[in-house]
This record gives structure tokens, sequence and C-alpha cells, in this order.
């Protein structure tokens, strides 16, 4: 047989997914594992969601879509990225796609040529890259520092600017920090993309999971013309497997994007549409209730760590994860095993105290876990319990 793309030697698996299969096959052998992995709401879909996907498949009618969406379903998406967002789509500018992952891959499948350039902040979501790569462009890292609070410097973007570079991803609030980028920053970052002649590509798919602080979009800031706004059901309605993501954007990429689509996947899933719709118009007060949750969660788990020896976590603004920086820990043994990596560190965790995270070289962060808050206050009390006795038997 003829050899596979070269392309597959340059991807890397997604750590998250491994780490979690990982986790439910010890759970599956029995043992009782603690999933601070996954990066997914403990929540069902709001009920009236459900409730209109049963009654849509009870109704009929769900055959194609067009490739962008139904139109009550981008009206309902214009709707809501005008309210939250302040930004102003005409529909032919908004597409809907099979979850987020795709409207960001379509959109960089879109602007990239081979040899193209893309600026990716670390830490960074761990699809960023690969997806970059699949399209055959290269991904230009930039590392925020933790010392500025993960927040990129000018400096540092246009150091990796070069003639082929064509978009920057911006992701906020960020998955895995939890940061959420303040006016200045998204400001700083159009005036590059300006300067150069760039696009952004802005995942703002945690945008109402805020705790403190204000969201802003970056188009917002006099750059809608060169930025695709991503954002989807998943997270905020608890909708991670319905598939649905939308994004809005310059007509002409929009327009390109959905040619993509129509020769990949064609419409995201039609029941899930229109349940989607119900969601964008009635369930602000469940999303707002989840959230409530999820801040309880997280100062559940914050205070947790920082009891712990040689840990300090700083108080995550959005999204639903903690990072932790593990680098005083590192060097260490545990039962006469050098402990060097996160990687090593996460293992160990997982295999000896049933303890699921993901390590931070997934995100392009050496030296952290990221941990998922996105769960109940019992299995928080016993992770973070199990996590400490962990770093206790430290050498």
């Amino acid at each position: 047989m003829k050899d596979l793309t070269d392309t597959l030697n340059q991807l890397n698996d997604s750590p998250t997914l491994a780490i979690t299969a990982r986790a439910k096959a010890l759970i599956n052998d029995g043992h009782d594992v603690v999933l601070f992995s996954s990066g997914e709401p403990d929540f069902d879909a709001p009920a009236p969601i459900s409730e209109a996907a049963k009654e849509r498949l009870n109704k009929g009618g769900n055959g194609y879509t067009a490739a962008a969406g139904l139109p009550e379903l981008r009206a309902a998406v214009q709707a809501r990225f005008e309210s939250k967002n302040g930004l102003q789509y005409a529909l032919e500018e908004i597409t809907v796609t099979n979850g987020a992952k795709q409207a960001l891959f379509n959109a960089l499948r879109t602007l990239c040529n081979p040899g193209d350039e893309v600026i990716v902040i670390a830490p960074y979501w761990v699809s960023y890259p690969e997806m970059v790569t699949l399209c055959g462009a290269k991904a230009r890292v930039v590392h925020a520092k933790k010392a500025n609070y993960y927040l990129p410097e000018a400096a540092d973007l246009e150091a990796v600017v070069s003639e082929n570079t064509k978009a920057i991803i911006v992701n906020t609030p960020n998955n895995p920090t939890g940061v959420i980028y303040p006016e200045k920053t998204l400001r700083m970052i159009r005036d590059v993309a300006v300067r150069h002649d760039l696009y952004i590509i802005s995942d703002e798919i945690y945008d109402t999971l805020i705790y403190e602080g204000t969201h802003h979009s970056l188009a917002s800031f006099d750059a809608c013309e060169r930025t695709i706004t991503i954002n989807g059901m998943s997270k905020a309605y608890a909708m991670t497997g319905w598939r649905i993501g939308f994004a809005g954007g310059p007509r002409p990429v929009i327009q390109a994007m959905n040619k993509i689509q129509a020769h990949t996947t064609s419409n995201a899933n039609t029941i899930a549409q229109h349940a989607s719709i119900v969601g964008l118009k009635h369930c602000d007060d469940l999303v707002a209730s989840m959230r409530d949750t999820f801040k309880a969660m997280r100062d559940l788990m914050v205070s947790k760590l920082n009891a712990i020896e040689g840990i300090h976590v700083p108080t995550p603004e959005g999204a639903f994860y903690v990072m932790v920086d593990i680098s005083e820990l590192l060097g260490r043994r545990y039962h006469n095993q050098s402990i060097d990596e996160a990687i090593t560190f996460a293992k160990r965790l997982l295999e000896d105290a049933y303890v699921a995270s993901v390590p931070g070289e997934a995100f392009g962060a050496p030296g952290t876990l990221r941990l998922s808050y996105a769960t109940d206050d019992t299995s928080i009390i016993k992770g973070i319990k199990r996590f400490k006795t962990f770093v206790e038997a430290l050498d």
C-alpha cells in the first residue's frame, strides 16, 4: 500500500483526549478516578433545549439545511452577537458549523496557503497548532509569560511577524489559563494586526463564563473587517455533544468557509440547530445559574490548591480551568521515579492517585497542569485531597 499523507507525521495526538481515555479505562477497571481533565460542563443541556429537540424529532422535516445553517438560527446568532458582543453582522456574514472547532478549522483553511504562518499565543488550546499544520501552514508560537498574567506583549508578537504571516489566533477567556484579555491587550493585538495587515481569529467560546472583569470582543475595536469571531453552544449551554458552533466575520471569508463546509460535512445537525434557537432565545437565566455554580466550584478548587505547600494558583477570571504552576515540585522523586516534567507528574498522578489532569506541555506551557473545575464539590474535595497527598509523598 502507498504511504499515508506526510502531514500526519507532523501532528500530535490530543493529550486531553488521551488522558481522558486512560482515565475512563481505569474507571472501567473499577478504580475511583477523579476527572479534572475534561473540558466540558458537568451539566445536561437545559431542559427547554432538550424538549425542543424532542419536539423537532416528532414534528419531522429534519433533512439538510443550507451549509451555512438555518436562517432562523443565524438570526438568533446575529442577535446574540449584537446584544452580547456589540458586533453587527448581516446574515450572510454568519455561519453555523459542526462545533466551534470546525468554525476554527474552516477559517484557517480559508485563510492559509502552504507556507503561510499563523501566530499562536501560548498557553494555547491544544488544537490550534495542529489545525494550522493541517492547513499546510506553520504555527509561530509566542509565549505569554506568567509574570505578565499570561498576557502577550507587543514586542513578542512583533518579533515573530514575517512576510509570510497571515493571521493571529486569540482566545479570551483563555483555555487553559482562565485569563480574560483586557481592553489594552486587545487593542495592542489589533494594532499589530493592522500594522502588518493580518487576519485575526478570535475564539470567544467562553465569553459567557465570566466571574470577574469584562469580556470584550476584539472585533468591536474597529477590527470587524479583519476578524473572524468564533463561538458556539458547547460551553455556556452545556451542549458539547450537540456540535453547534458559529462564526461571524467579513463576508468573503464567511462565504469561503461555507464553501469548504459544503464540500466536507455539509450542514450542522438539523435537530441540534432547531434546539439551539431555543437555547439562544430562552435560556439566559439557566446559563446564568450554571455560571454561578462554576464560580462556586472555582473558588473551592482554588482555595484547596492554595493550601498545598509549594503551589500557588491565581484565581482565574473566566472559563472553567485552573492553571497550576508545579515548577517548584519538578526535579523531585516519587517512589524512586524522577518527576522532571509535568507530563510525568500527570501520568503518576493518574496512575497512582487516580486524579486526571492535563500536563502543560499540551498547551505550550511546560511546568504546569490544567485542572477543570467543571465538576461537583465532592469530586473537587476528594481530588485535591489526593493531589495534596501525592505532593507530600514527593522526595
